[in-house]
């Protein structure tokens, strides 16, 4: 049904009277509502967790949960970049992550307890995961990455949207933020160097996301931790 071949013209916003082009437009913007209420599905249940685990446990397993939706140019050019048609079922069926939800952690075991809460849920189902905490990324990137799939419900019906849901500490999302602003090039003479370094930063602020956590649990069971 959307599987109809879109242009650049398209996906830059060039303006035109076009009939065929507004009509693809308008399905577009629908796809991208539908994209934009899965987020809040996912994000209210990430939400309704901290404060039942704020009610009874005392702290918060989430710092803070931002999300995104990728622009057009960049769904254009990760669907040429993947090979993909470049079609609205493309959109819907191959990308996955077009809606992004980032959940940032204090603490190491909140990660795993926050993913298997939500992908617990019987109105949520798990698509992909993939871990790269237990298995960095050769320059030390470290985050626990899950597509999961949950329904929205509009007048026409129920759908079924994916959102990927990326959760890591507050270490882990400083290092990737700062990594993000270095723009190295991965084919430049001296990378092998620049990723050894990104690594030993990467591994250090790893040591420390384990050291704030035995400290955590230390105080826990000495029945020493205030979390206000």
């Amino acid at each position: 049904m959307n599987n109809i071949v879109l242009g650049e013209d398209f996906f830059s916003g060039v303006a035109s009277e076009n009939g065929e082009l507004i009509q693809q437009k308008n399905k577009f913007e629908d796809i991208m509502v539908w994209y934009r209420c899965a987020i809040r599905e996912v994000r209210t249940k990430l939400e309704v967790l901290n404060d039942e685990y704020q009610n009874n446990h005392d702290r918060n397993p989430i710092d803070n949960i931002k999300a995104r939706i990728k622009t057009p140019m960049s769904i254009y050019e990760k669907l040429i970049r993947r090979n993909f048609p470049v079609t609205l079922d493309s959109i819907l069926f191959k990308m996955h992550d077009v809606a992004g939800i980032r959940v940032i952690c204090p603490f190491l075991d909140d990660i795993y307890t926050v993913a298997d809460a939500l992908i617990a849920q019987d109105d949520i189902h798990l698509i992909q995961l993939k871990d790269y905490i237990k298995e960095p990324k050769p320059n030390g990137y470290r985050s626990l990455h899950l597509v999961v799939e949950v329904p929205i419900f509009l007048s026409t019906g129920k759908k079924l949207m994916k959102v990927e849901v990326q959760i890591r500490t507050i270490a882990m999302n400083f290092w990737a933020s700062l990594e993000h602003q270095i723009h190295y090039k991965k084919d430049q003479e001296d990378v092998e160097d620049v990723v050894a370094q990104l690594t030993e930063c990467a591994n250090i602020i790893s040591q420390t996301d384990a050291k704030m956590q035995e400290i955590r649990l230390q105080l826990e069971a000495e029945g020493k931790l205030r979390m206000d």
